[in-house]
């Protein structure tokens, strides 16, 4: 039992280090949560890097798809009991650091596993450049990639009922969509195009003025289309504040304003996304994360 709870202690600390190197935003905004929910969620954090950088920097002898069917088999294995990674898996050997520590989240916060199987489902879908014709088609891998994500951290955080899960739904494809319109230059470089394909004909923009990096009136009007979807999706994601715990008010509150001035800072100047990289700065992340650390426990909704 000591050794296992070693294995288990090692692991978060692990994982706690994936965290802290990825330079995520999220990562500062753990500090608002009590000490054993911020363990979670750096395993779950972990877990999700690990898992997406499968697709992007792949280990060398193993091809993405490979490497994926062996992680869901060695995340299978893990919330099982079972941390020995099978015999023909080098893979694993390597990439099994994390897993202790996220078993050990996913059982004491009852985690649903369903939603750590639709992450690596949506990371799948980005095996090959794919296009979306609907959005519909788009929302379908949001609610993979981020509403799933958004479906475990709630369950981390506390949650009052299940009036829970369509907000934070939401939530998940609203950061999703925001990431999107952010990494527009980098994904058309790699071939992959996530806004609608109909979208783009509405407005009467193409995917190789995209990959041009053309800026002209229908990409202005495709880009106000999409941010006012997003903001639809903000709008609906509020509605999760008071069904969450206190701490859980305070980190959900300081993720959702950093991406919401995120997607302001893209509506003020939404051709910054085919030049460079659009960012909210140390100082303004600072601020947001010092203004939700301080508030009050018994506050209303202050969206």
């Amino acid at each position: 039992m000591n050794r296992n709870r070693d294995a288990i202690d090692a692991s978060y600390r692990y994982c706690r280090q994936v965290s802290r190197r990825a330079g995520s935003s999220f990562h500062a905004g753990f500090i608002l949560l009590p000490a054993e929910k911020r363990k979670a969620m750096w395993a779950l954090y972990a877990f999700m890097r690990h898992t997406d950088d499968l697709i992007d920097d792949p280990p060398g002898d193993v091809s993405p798809r490979d490497a994926l069917a062996e992680w869901r088999e060695a995340l299978s294995r893990a919330l099982n009991d079972c941390l020995t990674p099978p015999d023909n898996s080098s893979f694993v050997i390597r990439h099994s650091s994390l897993l202790p520590a996220l078993a050990d989240a996913v059982k004491r916060y009852n985690v649903p596993a369903e939603h750590l199987y639709a992450v690596i489902e949506g990371v799948e879908m980005d095996l090959e450049p794919r296009r979306y014709e609907t959005f519909d088609d788009l929302q379908h891998y949001c609610q993979r990639v981020a509403s799933a994500v958004g479906l475990a951290c709630i369950h981390i955080w506390g949650f009052r009922d299940a009036g829970a899960f369509e907000p934070a739904r939401a939530a998940g494809i609203a950061l999703q969509l925001t990431n999107i319109l952010r990494d527009q230059r980098e994904d058309a470089a790699r071939g992959r195009l996530y806004l609608p394909e109909e979208d783009l004909r509405q407005c009467g923009y193409s995917f190789d003025e995209l990959r041009s990096g053309v800026i002209n009136e229908p990409f202005l009007r495709l880009m106000e289309l999409e941010i006012e979807r997003a903001r639809g999706y903000y709008r609906t994601a509020v509605g999760l504040f008071d069904q969450l715990s206190p701490a859980g008010r305070r980190i959900f509150g300081a993720m959702t304003a950093t991406y919401r001035k995120l997607l302001a800072r893209i509506e003020r100047r939404p051709a910054e996304v085919l030049r460079g990289r659009v960012r909210v700065g140390p100082a303004a992340k600072l601020m947001i994360l010092a203004r939700w650390s301080l508030l009050p426990s018994w506050t209303t909704n202050p969206f």
